[in-house]
């Protein structure tokens, strides 16, 4: 196995622990130590859950209904996702770590990677304690810290430190010994980057624990499965085949897409609904400073309904020029929903992607354009983006996404408030 040295290279995974739940705590502090759950859209099935949650038997992937009579049996407290408050609370975690640590690299909404290369075990120590107690006292979020000489030694690392009180949130297996204890406790399947066929096709072979996958010879692991499992298994044995990403990279595409509370069967709201899902793509293609220039939509009935006629349908249509005129985004993509839109069936899912994409600056104009048709646009668009970040998500929008969006917005019956993101719904203290 691949010794380090103290100050060689590492990195350390920042993870954020149970952050959907964490989130719905931090204004809840009396369900600290109760039993909560966060559902995913459309209140279908468990995506987090409280350790004592956990406790009580329920899996990750739960359908809901599957699971009613145990909720009311140990009072376990239900939410439906707020993905606008955890997105707000993820930008504070990372902001923070940002202030803190000299090379982030953001890797979900709820985990980043540190590079602490040069810095000595104790300086690690200091560094990530500090780290966890300012972000706690900031956000109010709690996060558990790996270190390791790769990344997924360091998500080896993070996965004990989660799950054994006395590492007190943080521990660094850079060393050899550590290493290779932490290794022979982890199963296979939770190492990452193995997922469950994999897992399974590795125990026929008799390998069970990371210790035995990172004693594997990656020749024989790329003949046998692929170049991926034996980039891990390099990691494993210490060797960096994952390097630091400071700058995220390129985006190929953005999409918004819903499967809708109730199924549609008319025009009129899957008009809403698709003018709606454009818009958000629309500010999200602002937000990133990208221009698209080309816009794909689908419509979907339920394949697994066997009571419901089946009919899916897509179409891809390349706009005059790029553009973040969500005006026009929102016209093309009507015009391709009014060619593929078929009376007679019940609609599940529906979904909007922006393609082509290119940075908004520079940008040469196509001298044979057509003229634009909403020369004041860019300005419009900075407004609203501005009022509705200000004010909250959907304080101003566009005609075409309907007043009450009724019948196909997505099922949030246990919802909670937006506690960061709209002044009418701070939290209220007395």
């Amino acid at each position: 196995m691949a010794d380090l040295t103290h100050r060689s290279t590492s990195f350390a995974l920042v993870d954020c622990n149970n952050f959907y739940v964490s989130c719905e705590r931090l204004f809840q502090p009396a369900l600290e130590n109760h039993p909560v759950i966060v559902l995913s859209n459309n209140d279908g099935c468990a995506i987090a859950r409280s350790n004592e949650a956990k406790q009580l038997g329920i899996a990750m992937g739960a359908p809901f209904h599957k699971i009613e009579r145990l909720i009311e049996a140990h009072d376990v407290k239900v939410f439906s996702s707020n993905f606008a408050l955890y997105g707000d609370l993820s930008a504070r975690v990372m902001s923070t770590l940002q202030s803190m640590a000299p090379k982030v690299e953001i890797y979900s909404i709820d985990e980043a990677f540190l590079d602490l290369s040069g810095m000595s075990a104790a300086m690690r120590a200091e560094l990530c304690q500090a780290l966890r107690q300012k972000i706690k006292r900031w956000t109010g979020i709690p996060v558990s810290i790996g270190i390791g000489p790769t990344k997924t030694l360091a998500k080896v690392a993070n996965y004990h430190a989660k799950r054994a009180p006395r590492t007190h949130g943080v521990l660094d297996i850079t060393r050899h010994t550590w290493r290779e204890r932490a290794l022979k406790k982890l199963q296979v399947g939770d190492v990452w980057g193995v997922g469950r066929r994999w897992a399974e096709k590795l125990q026929e072979q008799g390998i069970h624990t990371a210790w035995q996958l990172s004693r594997q010879p990656p020749p024989l692991v790329r003949k046998r499965f692929n170049v991926v499992l034996e980039r891990t298994v390099r990691e494993l044995d210490g060797q960096i085949a994952i390097s630091m990403e400071e700058q995220p990279p390129a985006r190929q595409s953005i999409a918004t897409t819903r499967t809708f509370g109730e199924k549609i069967h008319s025009l009129a709201p899957m008009r809403e609904a698709v003018s709606t899902f454009t818009a958000r793509a629309a500010e999200k293609l602002r937000r990133h400073q990208l221009l698209a220039g080309a816009l794909q939509i689908f419509i979907t009935t339920n394949r697994f309904s066997e009571r419901d006629q089946q009919y899916k349908n897509s179409i891809t249509l390349t706009l005059p020029e790029s553009s973040d005129d969500s005006f026009l985004l929102i016209e093309t993509a009507l015009e391709g929903l009014s060619r593929i839109y078929r009376p007679g069936f019940r609609y599940q899912k529906a979904g909007v992607i922006l393609l082509a994409l290119q940075p908004a600056r520079p940008f040469q104009r196509n001298l044979f354009a057509p003229p634009v048709k909403h020369p004041q646009a860019q300005e419009l668009m900075q407004v609203m983006d501005r009022l509705n970040q200000e004010m909250g998500r959907g304080t101003v929008r566009f005609g075409a996404e309907g007043l009450s969006q009724t019948g196909w917005k997505m099922r949030q019956l246990r919802k909670s408030p937006a506690y960061t993101t709209r002044w009418e719904e701070l939290a209220q203290i007395g």
